[in-house]
């Protein structure tokens, strides 16, 4: 379906907003009409944001994840329990995982999972890192903090082979049914692993 646009700004602002994922043309010129309508000053707040996003952010060389110093904040804390290390997919693995606050050990961001459909090899991840890490003797437990879907398991396969040359338990979150849920609308992969990884009531 082609539009048209009153301007070529109005027209550009559209093509790129409309990039964002999730977003269709129609949301795209919302957005754009609406940084219109707000003063100046906070088109030019959001503009700098973006700007600075892609200009200055860091990503700390221990684990991966986005930073604003030379180490990012769990690195660098004191506070960790620095012989634990959960490997994780991205950024927002971290932040879902922090926000439990059941967690206090280290992190490794792979920057991705193994998906040869969408591309994606081993060696475009950060495992190298990893092993690097692994092989330094500094862990006692990696904890494999994968989603539970197919490229998740084939990378947490992957990863399993490569550390199974060091002394170190790898574990994986457990998977169940969650809180709330009815196991007649539960699928068979997840109700099966929940069975399989029964653990004591209390």
């Amino acid at each position: 379906m082609m539009h048209t646009y009153p301007s070529r700004i109005i027209e550009q602002a559209v093509e790129e907003i409309s990039k964002l994922p999730g977003i269709g043309k129609k949301s795209a010129l919302r957005l754009a009409l609406h940084m219109l309508k707000r003063p100046e000053s906070q088109s030019l707040q959001l503009a700098h944001a973006l700007v600075q996003l892609r200009t200055e952010t860091k990503y700390c060389p221990q684990c991966h994840m986005i930073s604003d110093g030379d180490l990012c904040g769990i690195c660098a804390s004191n506070k960790r329990d620095e012989r634990l290390l959960c490997v994780v997919e991205d950024l927002r693995d971290v932040m879902a995982i922090e926000n439990t606050g059941q967690y206090t050990g280290l992190y490794h961001v792979l920057g991705g999972i193994i998906s040869p459909l969408a591309g994606i090899s081993p060696t475009d991840l950060h495992i190298d890192t990893l092993i690097t890490r692994i092989a330094s003797g500094a862990f006692d437990e990696v904890i494999l903090g994968l989603s539970p879907t197919m490229e998740g398991d084939t990378t947490a396969f992957y990863l399993t082979k490569k550390l199974a040359d060091y002394s170190i338990k790898i574990s994986t979150i457990a998977r169940g049914i969650p809180i709330g849920g009815d196991l007649e609308y539960t699928d068979e992969i997840t109700l099966g692993r929940s069975i399989v990884g029964r653990v004591n009531y209390e």
